[in-house]
């Protein structure tokens, strides 16, 4: 667990300061609904998860601070694990869908975290990773707020965060949106 939890902390009223904009391209991008199960990977209080719950068969938020899960447990139909994203609890193969938010920037292993992410996916499954766009004026300015602020964050360019996975059998491509960007990742079938 970080020394100092940031998000512990900002976690009572994170969903006001941060309100989920639209589920839309969340449903596009996971290419929901689907039978199997999904991970909200970094999860935090379960703002985006909540949103997803009745499009999947089970929805897990895991996150690393206690904080953020306090407030997800207060929502219906949510699963729990308390947990880094570099090391998740689950056996290979437990998810036809893994999501990550925001939150790959805050993570101390960000290569751990996608090995991760890909283990735990079951082959024919999809990882969606929204990332604030590092090369864009506005992210620089966050990313060096949030290094003032003493959080662990480390901002990847989209193309970074594509390489992260195995290049001879991860399917990527990147959606511009914005200041945003989503890293898609398909695990082919074998």
């Amino acid at each position: 667990m970080p020394l100092f939890d940031h998000f512990g902390l900002i976690a009572p009223f994170y969903e006001r300061a941060i309100p989920l904009r639209t589920v839309e391209h969340l449903l596009e991008h996971l290419a929901l609904p689907v039978e199997g199960r999904l991970l909200d990977a970094g999860g935090g209080t379960g703002r985006v998860a909540q949103a997803l719950r009745q499009h999947a068969r089970q929805v897990v938020v895991a996150d690393e601070s206690l904080g953020m899960l306090r407030q997800a447990r207060r929502k219906d139909g949510l699963a729990l694990a308390l947990s880094r994203t570099e090391r998740l609890p689950f056996p290979d193969g437990s998810f036809e869908r893994v999501l990550m938010v925001d939150a790959l920037h805050h993570v101390a292993g960000q290569s751990a975290t996608a090995g991760e992410l890909w283990r735990v996916l079951r082959p024919g499954g999809r990882i969606v990773i929204e990332e604030p766009d590092v090369r864009t004026l506005a992210v620089k300015l966050v990313a060096l707020a949030e290094k003032l602020a003493l959080m662990r964050s480390y901002f990847l360019s989209p193309p970074q965060i594509s390489a992260l996975f195995p290049h001879d059998t991860a399917r990527t491509h990147i959606v511009q949106d914005g200041f945003n960007a989503w890293v898609i990742v398909e695990k082919p079938i074998v």
